[in-house]
């Protein structure tokens, strides 16, 4: 895309909204005592410029809605009968309703079953859907709601700070939410389920960044391995065990080799990343604590643009203050 982007990835921990083919509504108490509701408000956009933060997804209640079922998916149209299958294409949604094939906008007031993070389940409904536009026309948002039984009403399922309801864009696989152990903070190939990645939270930002992990670059390579070293990225998880060391608001700019960002700004060298976490960093760094990641091996000379052909993915900077 060669866009220009000093990437300020506003990600609180963990912006992941996953949901799954429908089932009848939970018999849990209350849904807010269960699940995150995904809301991640980092989405402040300046010419280009992002806010990093520390979501994967959207977690603020307490835990995460880890992924959503392809099977057992309902649509408005077929309450009594559960889709055949469903299945993504990019970000578009499709499905055989008997013999008949539905997709894009056939998916608006389609039930599917969240998985939460305990294991227990959330019925979830697709109220309306962005379709993407121009460059970015494989890249849709859906409005979802979850249903919360105490209230006995549909609430957003992504929710900006003042309660409005943000978009999601499905993303295929999951994620484990994880933090200090190995494999934290690690995209999942999981062909059973989606993740419905809250708009603001580093999963979508990274979509929105120009790394769709369904899409290629110009001369055949798949985004999927940077998509998920610029979610470590958006949350400094420098150890690439999903722990952020970062705080919502900082600034980061963010570039790489294959032309999808290109590096905009003079700032400092803060790190080089792949799917696994930082390859290596500096001293100028988002952390606002010493970062120590033992077992690892630490490349030399960081931010040096060779390294580009020798396994480095993305590279960041840090503003020697805050624009």
């Amino acid at each position: 895309m060669g866009a220009r982007h000093v990437v300020q990835a506003v990600v609180a921990a963990w912006g992941l909204v996953g949901c799954a083919g429908g089932v009848a509504e939970p018999e849990e108490s209350t849904f807010q005592s269960r699940v995150a509701e995904l809301a991640s408000p980092n989405g402040r956009n300046l010419n280009g410029r992002n806010l990093n933060g520390r979501n994967l997804n959207g977690t603020e209640l307490g835990q995460p809605l880890v992924s959503v079922n392809f099977a057992g998916v309902q649509t408005a149209t077929s309450v009594d009968e559960p889709l055949v299958s469903v299945w993504l294409q990019g970000s578009v949604l499709h499905g055989f309703d008997g013999s008949r094939t539905v997709s894009g906008q056939d998916f608006v007031g389609a039930r599917f079953v969240g998985n939460l993070g305990d294991g227990t389940q959330v019925a979830l409904r697709v109220d309306g859907i962005q379709p993407g536009q121009d460059a970015d026309a494989d890249v849709w948002s859906y409005r979802v709601s979850y249903f919360d039984m105490t209230a006995g009403a549909w609430k957003p399922a992504c929710a900006a700070d003042d309660g409005s309801a943000l978009g999601a864009i499905p993303v295929a696989g999951r994620w484990n939410y994880a933090q200090g152990v190995a494999g934290g903070g690690s995209h999942l190939d999981d062909s059973t389920v989606f993740t419905f990645a809250c708009e603001g939270a580093a999963i979508a930002k990274c979509v929105r960044f120009g790394y769709r992990p369904w899409a290629t670059t110009a001369d055949g390579r798949g985004l999927a391995e940077y998509h998920q070293a610029c979610t470590r990225m958006v949350r400094a998880d420098f150890c690439g065990d999903g722990t952020s060391y970062t705080q919502d608001g900082n600034w980061v700019n963010l570039y790489d080799g294959v032309g999808v960002q290109e590096d905009s700004e003079t700032w400092l060298t803060e790190a080089e990343w792949d799917a696994n976490g930082a390859r290596c960093f500096t001293s100028s760094t988002r952390a606002s604590a010493p970062v120590s990641c033992p077992g690892r091996e630490v490349l030399t000379d960081c931010g040096q643009r060779s390294h580009f052909k020798t396994g480095t993915l993305l590279m960041s900077e840090v503003p020697q203050s805050t624009p």
